[in-house]
């Protein structure tokens, strides 16, 4: 007895030496990143949202909080699953068979095509993430308590919405995307000129199902046009650009809007992301990367993550400089201290995550706000569901919240992927509202398919934990 007493009591003194270690590394790093720091202070005023399952914000909002898995089959109307979906694709037909039949489908979304001035005509050539930012970027206008349009906003009108009452200067406001060109719509063009091109005449059963191109067209398809027609139907005089940086899309646009408030470009920025490419030849170009997971599910953080399942979805942030919100009485959803990023340089390749990259843009961005990662309460991570690239991750993650002293378990970490699937270019979009509500709510929300964590997690030592359901968050 005495002999395991005497074991103990040095193991309970270099845990309490432990801890007092971690505090003080916490105080020091406290100290570090707030004597340089040059936060942005870029105030979220208004948000919308329309994602898997999800037709609005709050609906959003209550299937993360709820734990709804979003992920279904693919919906008859897209394609038809059961000619292309192969459970052995990743062995034999990579690119012509998908392994995945399942992933994240935007509800009916409904949309006053007049109410914006656009002739219901042209909608059969337009792509559909145009008139989905569209209609998501007025949704969040009005949330932030602004006029959508100059004179009567029918589109509100339309839905029993009273209008908002509060002008603001269109001249300097912005319009910032995140996206990229190309889907159902541009392909079935492509499909009809290659078609003449090598082949000839198209047969009139193919033609019929075809798109013609009409003076609508050409707008209709260009990444641009998404933050341009948002522009254009709301009368904003502001920039409008659209930026292409794959799964970090949206992030780069957030980075690209805050850059225009700081430089006092404008006075409010529209930022959003959008991805509608959930088609089959998309399913069709991630089989052909072995990037598909064959049970359906993004398995974000577990031992048995086996690949992405495709998303969707639109989401759009209002924002303002933090002490112009607070001069014009604005409401606050949250503050964008920060943001950085990096790239691996020369890595393994081209789409191979490297630990050394993550860790620089981790530290950029925090030294950037004036926050040391011990003080954190929450993380809501990339964390595609593939085994390598949430092993770095979180093997990052560690890294550098060990290394400023944060104490094990004091931080939760998730991503919003497992209930709505790897919505790619809108995916930074989703993680930021989500991570907004839960900060405004109180309330740490979960992540589902943990059952086993990944083999980089020491629950023992690590600073974070995995919620399973929503728990307040004190």
């Amino acid at each position: 007895g005495a002999g395991a007493g005497g074991d103990r009591a040095p193991a309970q003194s270099a845990s309490g030496d432990a801890g007092a270690a971690r505090r003080a590394a916490a105080a020091r790093s406290v100290a570090a990143v707030r004597e340089t720091a040059r936060p942005l202070d870029i105030a979220i005023v208004g948000m919308a949202a329309v994602f898997p399952g999800a037709p609005d914000l709050e609906t959003f909002w209550a299937n993360i909080v709820g734990g709804v898995d979003a992920v279904t089959e693919v919906p008859a109307d897209r394609f038809d699953a059961d000619l292309f979906y192969a459970p052995d694709a990743f062995v034999k037909d990579a690119g012509k068979m998908t392994p995945s039949k399942w992933g994240g489908f935007l509800p009916p979304i409904p949309f006053d095509a007049l109410a914006y001035g656009i002739p219901p005509r042209s909608l059969r050539s337009i792509e559909t993430g145009q008139l989905l930012a569209l209609e998501v970027a007025a949704r969040a206008l009005r949330d932030a308590g602004y006029d959508v349009a100059q004179g009567q906003d029918r589109a509100g009108a339309a839905q029993g919405r009273a209008r908002a009452g509060r002008s603001f200067d269109r001249s300097r406001t912005s319009v910032v995307f995140g996206a990229e060109a190309g889907a159902d719509l541009s392909g079935a063009y492509g499909l009809r000129a290659g078609y003449r091109a090598l082949v000839g005449d198209l047969p009139p059963e193919l033609a019929e199902h075809l798109p013609e191109l009409d003076e609508d067209s050409f707008p209709g398809i260009l990444a641009n046009v998404i933050a341009g027609r948002v522009a254009n139907r709301l009368d904003f005089g502001g920039s409008n650009f659209t930026v292409d940086a794959a799964c970090a899309s949206s992030f780069a646009a957030l980075d690209a809007a805050c850059k225009e408030l700081a430089a006092g470009n404008a006075d409010m920025v529209l930022c959003g992301g959008v991805d509608t490419h959930n088609g089959l030849n998309d399913f069709l170009m991630f089989a052909s990367v072995h990037a598909l997971s064959p049970s359906g599910r993004c398995r974000s953080f577990d031992s048995t993550a086996d690949g992405i399942t495709l998303g969707e979805g639109v989401a759009v942030v209002v924002l303002k400089r933090l002490a112009d919100a607070e001069r014009d009485g604005d409401r606050v959803h949250a503050v964008v201290k920060a943001v950085a990023g990096s790239s691996d340089g020369r890595a393994l390749g081209l789409t191979a995550p490297r630990r050394a990259g993550q860790v620089l843009a981790m530290e950029r961005a925090y030294g950037r706000a004036g926050i040391s990662p011990s003080e954190v309460g929450l993380v809501e991570a990339h964390a595609t569901g593939t085994v390598v690239g949430d092993r770095t991750e979180l093997a990052t993650l560690t890294e550098v919240f060990t290394a400023h002293g944060a104490e094990p378990g004091s931080c939760g970490v998730g991503s919003v992927k497992s209930q709505i699937g790897h919505t790619k270019c809108a995916a930074g979009m989703a993680g930021l509202v989500k991570a907004t509500r839960a900060l405004a709510a109180g309330v740490r929300p979960p992540t589902l398919h943990v059952t086993r964590p990944n083999e980089a997690y020491d629950p023992a030592t690590s600073p974070f934990a995995f919620d399973r359901t929503a728990r307040p968050w004190a």
